[in-house]
């Protein structure tokens, strides 16, 4: 069965308690916010555990943030230019997903991701706001569950559609697998599993 990645970026939970201390929010009502619960929340914010995609898109609703937003630490840029070695990190089931794109999001969210054999965004199809996501291939083959229809995606290959129908990317295969998510306008709306 496919596990979290361990290596949640450093910053992460320090960003997450500044931000909800900022709002002037309690551990409660953030985790109440998010739909997470609050011993979850409080080991998040104390760097003692991971979280899905899904979860840290729901802390970052709940902070009025995007995923990107909400893993950047650093203040204003002054440039366009992310090195490969300062992007943010995601973790997926046995994987990792890289933001691409740069705050302020405006009309655009790009990341990157790398899915090994057995990764998966998470056992539930999720939704998140209603904005066009294009899914593309650059790296080996994926699954990709849409609503009631399943795809297996090649190096190469994309799919468009609605960030509200719900989805779920998996690698079953033997080879690791690179994808990309662009989705236009950025999603910070809270995610759903279902």
């Amino acid at each position: 069965m496919p596990t979290q990645v361990d290596d949640v970026p450093e910053h992460l939970g320090a960003r997450v308690s500044e931000l909800r201390k900022a709002r002037g929010l309690s551990l409660r009502a953030l985790a109440n916010a998010a739909g997470v619960s609050s011993s979850f929340l409080s080991q998040l914010e104390n760097g003692h555990t991971n979280a899905s995609v899904s979860s840290l898109r729901k802390v970052a609703a709940a902070l009025h943030l995007s995923p990107a937003q909400l893993l950047d630490s650093s203040e204003a840029h002054t440039a366009g230019v992310l090195r490969a070695h300062e992007r943010p990190t995601l973790p997926l089931e046995g994987g990792e997903k890289f933001v691409l794109s740069l705050p302020p999001l405006r009309n655009l969210e790009v990341y990157a991701g790398v899915f090994a054999p057995g990764a998966s965004t998470g056992q539930s199809h999720y939704v998140h706001g209603n904005s066009q996501e294009i899914f593309v291939v650059t790296q080996g083959s994926i699954v990709l569950e849409l609503g009631d229809e399943t795809y297996t995606l090649h190096k190469g290959d994309s799919i468009e559609h609605l960030s509200s129908v719900p989805h779920r990317a998996y690698n079953p295969f033997d080879e690791t697998a690179e994808v990309m998510w662009i989705n236009s306008p950025p999603t910070p709306e809270e995610t759903t599993d279902l």
